[in-house]
């Protein structure tokens, strides 16, 4: 019998010993790695194999340490598939901190959906992801995934670090083509991380990283692919969904997406074309023209996202837009056009990054790039940019989504790169005057137009429409330096031919002042507090951006309570810096009126690390200065 228990001893030892994995185990991650870390990718391997024009496959081996839970974003086990591209193979397995294996996860345990954002209305992509509900942390997991697919349009960039808080012991990329192809490829971002380049032969690319500490995220930063290392991958002669092209320059790119991905688009029904013929009348200026069908546009359709089959990048055709009334960015861009040419308005379908953040098309880099599509208008030497999935935004305007950027424009002749409108810093204007009553027992009441242009107009001019909570709680918040704030009336007036928003706004708060036997004491600056609280970062690695500046400019009457005098009060305040200007003033009109003038400048711009501690002892002094107050006190 001792032989048997011996033997089931033996076999439960052997069979825990295969399902350990002690290279797994968290102890063998260097203490260096776990510094900042949420999570350690101890293994990403990306092999890539171009076949020919129309396939490609990749393999890829990711095996990362969770340490806690905000490192469960770093695993990253998920993939997409259409029509055109398959998942061969996926699995996952996850192991306990010592290596044990926990649980295998095979296909069918994935979550598999419809790969849908908010507005999206049809689309035969999805997205297979892995969701694991950890027991305990640390664990690891292995996560290996095949793919196949016949467009090559698009090789994925390979990102040896994509976040910060995550740390990289070791990462490889391998890329295998036909030296027939144009293989082509661009680095970012190498200098300050240890990469090593293996490969880079007609046939073949390799790299390997090791050892990446974890970065931190540091206050005002640039976007992650402005600061972290990536390469980016195409071919001249590719395979879109079907579809073949060939391009070495912009020139041929554009004429090739004109002629394969556009054509065919922006027939309408000559019902239409009357109609549109119709509605611009005996106008013969272009841009009058243009801000007649915008409008119609904005009232007649809406945004949806579509991507099926090829409708990922080529436009639904004009006809079905103008019978549906809904398309994505592609189709309302091209239905615009479609019309503007029925009335004798030349546009073109233009390319883009479309976000806050800035990001250029890469104008050294030919290659299916952007995720946006807009409208361009030649005027003279210039364009006029039209955003056509927005149904309220003024024509012409551009801050905060499409701004500032190297775009495509897709003409007939070819592809041509072209940088969007730049909002001047004061060009994002927010202009107040207004007034407002201190009682004798520190009540607080008052009245401000406050105008927004620029950058600042899209910031504000969605308020017209929210619900009375909504606007109660914006402006709690935003004159969160006032307690028991009450709004007690409000208006508003969009002028969207001067690009224009006003709020006109009464309000009122108990206990503003601070009543001190015979005295009061208030915050002079009562409508436009700067709160910012910029965080003390030393030994700043990275350089800081301002991507947008802005102006502000404050005029307010203050009347002081019957019978008191100033006692003290706050004396006029000037800074000037790299990084913008500031001044306030308080002039006396009599005995019991002052008026508070203040202005505020900031200027966008890319500054050194070297150079952030000035600008927080910058915004530091105007928050102060924000904070200044006035003592009065009742006369005897």
């Amino acid at each position: 019998m001792k032989y048997v228990y011996s033997f089931i001893i033996f076999f439960v030892f052997l069979f825990s010993a295969f399902s350990q994995k002690v290279e797994y185990s968290t102890l063998l991650i260097p203490d260096s790695l776990k510094q900042n870390a949420n999570a350690i990718v101890r293994l990403d391997q990306i092999d890539i194999t171009i076949n020919s024009q129309r396939s490609i496959s990749i393999n890829q081996k990711r095996i990362v340490t969770v340490l806690n839970e905000k490192g469960l974003i770093a695993i990253d086990a998920i993939e997409n598939y259409d029509k055109k591209k398959s998942i061969k193979h996926i699995e996952a397995t996850v192991y306990d901190g010592m290596g044990n294996e926990i649980k295998k996860i095979k296909r069918k345990d994935f979550r598999d959906q419809c790969m849908i954002d908010g507005g999206t209305l049809f689309s035969d992509s999805r997205i297979i992801f892995l969701k694991y509900t950890p027991i305990q942390y640390p664990f690891t997991v292995v996560y290996e995934c095949e793919t196949e697919s016949s467009t090559t349009a698009f090789i994925p960039p390979w990102y040896p670090l994509n976040r910060h808080f995550v740390a990289v012991e070791k990462g490889v990329l391998h890329v295998k083509y036909p030296n027939d192809l144009g293989f082509r490829k661009k680095e970012f971002n190498f200098s300050y991380f240890p990469i090593k380049k293996t490969i880079d032969s007609p046939t073949q690319l390799s790299y390997e990283v090791n050892s990446i500490v974890a970065q931190k995220e540091e206050y005002y930063s640039q976007d992650n692919y402005e600061i972290f290392p990536w390469v980016m991958m195409g071919v001249e002669t590719f395979n879109l969904e079907g579809v073949d092209g060939s391009a070495k320059t912009w020139k041929e790119f554009g004429q090739w997406y004109s002629d394969k991905i556009l054509s065919d688009t922006n027939e309408l029904s000559d019902e239409t074309k009357a109609k549109m013929i119709a509605l611009v009348g005996s106008e013969t200026d272009p841009i009058k023209k243009a801000k007649i069908i915008y409008d119609y546009v904005q009232q007649k359709s809406r945004y949806v996202s579509i991507q099926v089959g090829i409708g990922g990048y080529k436009p639904m055709p004009a006809k079905e837009v103008d019978r549906l009334g809904y398309g994505d960015c592609k189709a309302l861009t091209n239905y615009t056009k479609a019309l503007l040419n029925a009335v004798g308005v030349t546009s073109y379908n233009t390319i883009l990054y479309g976000g806050r953040d800035k990001m250029d098309i890469e104008s050294d880099f030919i290659s299916i790039q952007g995720n946006h599509m807009i409208l361009s208008i030649p005027v003279e030497n210039s364009y006029v940019w039209l955003e056509c999935t927005s149904q309220d935004i003024p024509f012409g305007y551009q801050a905060n989504f499409t701004d500032d950027r190297n775009v495509l424009i897709l003409k007939p002749s070819g592809g041509e790169i072209v940088r969007t409108k730049n909002y001047q810093d004061k060009d994002n204007l927010q202009y107040s005057k207004g007034s407002y009553t201190i009682a004798e027992n520190g009540d607080f009441s008052g009245s401000i137009a406050i105008t927004s242009e620029g950058s600042q107009y899209s910031q504000k001019y969605s308020i017209e429409n929210e619900s009375p909570t909504e606007k109660e709680s914006h402006y709690k918040e935003y004159w969160g330096n006032i307690n028991n704030l009450k709004i007690e009336k409000n208006n508003f007036s969009n002028d969207k031919t001067q690009v224009r928003f006003t709020e006109n706004l009464t309000v009122s708060a108990i206990n503003y002042g601070t009543v001190l036997a015979n005295k009061i004491l208030f915050v002079v600056n009562a409508y436009n507090q700067n709160m910012d609280n910029i965080k003390r970062i030393r030994n700043r690695k990275t350089p800081f951006e301002i991507q947008r500046g802005y102006y502000d400019v404050d005029e307010i009457a203050i009347a002081l309570p019957k019978g008191y005098a100033v006692e003290t009060l706050p004396k006029d305040f000037a800074l000037n810096s790299k990084f913008g200007e500031y001044k306030t003033e308080i002039t006396t009109q009599d005995a019991s009126n002052l008026v508070y003038k203040r202005s505020f400048l900031v200027k966008k711009g890319l500054y050194k690390n070297s150079e952030y501690e000035e600008y927080r002892l910058f915004m530091e002094q105007i928050a102060k200065n924000d904070n200044a107050k006035i003592i009065v006190n009742k006369k005897e």
